[in-house]
């Protein structure tokens, strides 16, 4: 999972899709990181940690780190938030292969729109409910759609 800072979108798909996997006993690695450094070591914004925690789901003890090239290597799937962080990941593609693992969160959820998930980083408590109702929706239908149990 990955946007711009790993502290507010990414973590939470992070946490919600962990608790998801867990659930369901599905054989998953999990991990979100940042296109940029600004916050690299850093919890995810208190408010996401609020936001989370309201719903059940504790992602306190991430921290955020940057997207390398090497996590195409870790990695099968890439999920991006939005396209400026689309645009980031793939330039960091050495191939094909490695773009192919590369798309939007919301394509799950909304295929073939191009969706992104809102950055609610400026805005209000009810920005960071909508984001968390908007991944808890596309990291079903990601699950969904990977173990094809629709």
């Amino acid at each position: 999972m990955v946007c711009l800072g790993n502290i507010c979108r990414s973590p939470l798909a992070d946490g919600i899709l962990r608790s998801k996997v867990s659930e369901k006993k599905l054989p998953w690695m999990v991990d979100s990181a940042g296109t940029a450094a600004y916050h690299i070591g850093n919890p995810p914004d208190h408010r996401m940690i609020q936001t989370a925690k309201d719903k059940g789901i504790d992602i306190s003890g991430l921290r955020a780190r940057r997207f390398t090239s090497e996590d195409f290597l870790a990695f099968d799937r890439i999920y991006v938030m939005d396209q400026s962080n689309y645009k980031n990941v793939l330039s960091m593609a050495n191939s094909n292969a490695h773009r192919q693992k590369v798309s939007l969160l919301l394509d799950h959820l909304y295929p073939n729109k191009q969706l992104e998930v809102p950055d609610p980083y400026y805005g209000n408590q009810s920005d960071f409910d909508a984001v968390f109702t908007l991944v808890n929706e596309a990291t079903e239908a990601l699950i969904s759609d990977l173990t094809n149990d629709k």
